[in-house]
């Protein structure tokens, strides 16, 4: 009898070669299946929204974590510590010196009295700041140190500024010497300004001198002076009073000193202390 033979026959070749194809199919979608299972997709503008907002509330509470514990004691605010807080020079002398009076900051209010602070830097300041509790002269509390009487730095002698340990002769006279090309220190904080002084021995000065009155500067007229009186300021240079030649030539007249913060290249920065010099009519 005639055996039955089929029509599609492999031989074994061909039959390890379907064999290997097959698995490597299942081995694809495998793969497939596990990377499209294990990675999240956002399908919609709302699952986006709800991830940016999962990093936002993560920040916040990395942000929390760090400022925790960060408070300090008004009455013992460091200049350092008040410029990271965005205080200005002005408003950190007016607290240095009603702290050479002997007296105390108890409240948020008597801070903002103290230091005239605008009341959206006073929003800012309040949560890092820790007031202490004043008790009763009847109960029995630690007495308070004494601090020391202040000297006015504009009437320091060079006997007086030696009197700071790590001031000796030739670093006083340096002080003296920018005090008389200053015309007079206006703020304490200009102390940093002297070459040589470094940032320990600045605050040892601070704790003995402060600027009890502020010294009499005949401000320059900014619209009729000559080039070289404007150049004679100590905080300018030939290019930034060029700048403001420039400026006042293309707009005729400066109305309001602040119009030099507009001028391309001036150095903000420094703005308070030019303006101790310059007036704009």
């Amino acid at each position: 009898m005639k055996s039955y033979k089929p029509h599609f026959r492999y031989n074994k070749r061909q039959r390890n070669g379907v064999f290997y194809l097959l698995l490597l199919i299942a081995s694809l979608q495998a793969f497939y299946y596990y990377v499209d299972s294990s990675t999240p997709v956002l399908e919609d503008e709302k699952g986006v929204l709800q991830a940016f907002q999962d990093q936002w509330d993560s920040l916040q509470k990395a942000q929390k974590k760090v400022f925790k514990g960060y408070q300090v004691n008004p009455n013992f605010l460091t200049d350092a510590k008040g410029y990271e807080l965005g205080m200005s020079v002005l408003e950190l002398d007016r607290l240095f010196l009603y702290r050479k009076q002997q007296k105390w900051i108890r409240t948020l209010a008597d801070f903002k009295k103290v230091t005239q602070v605008s009341d959206s830097l006073l929003n800012v300041l309040a949560p890092h700041f820790r007031f202490p509790v004043f008790y009763s002269a009847k109960k029995n509390t630690k007495p308070k140190v004494p601090l020391r009487p202040a000297i006015d730095i504009n009437s320091a002698t060079q006997e007086d500024l030696m009197a700071v340990r790590g001031i000796g002769q030739q670093l006083s006279k340096r002080i003296l010497s920018y005090k008389k090309l200053l015309g007079g220190f206006s703020t304490i904080q200009q102390l940093h300004e002297v070459w040589g002084l470094d940032s320990l021995v600045v605050h040892k000065l601070k704790n003995q001198f402060v600027v009890a009155e502020l010294p009499a500067i005949d401000k320059i007229p900014i619209n009729t002076a000559t080039f070289k009186e404007v150049l004679s300021i100590v905080y300018l240079d030939y290019k930034t009073t060029k700048l403001i030649f420039s400026y006042k030539d293309s707009v005729g007249n400066i109305e309001k000193l602040q119009e030099l913060k507009k001028i391309d290249g001036f150095p903000v920065e420094k703005y308070d202390r030019i303006a101790l010099y310059l007036r704009a009519n």
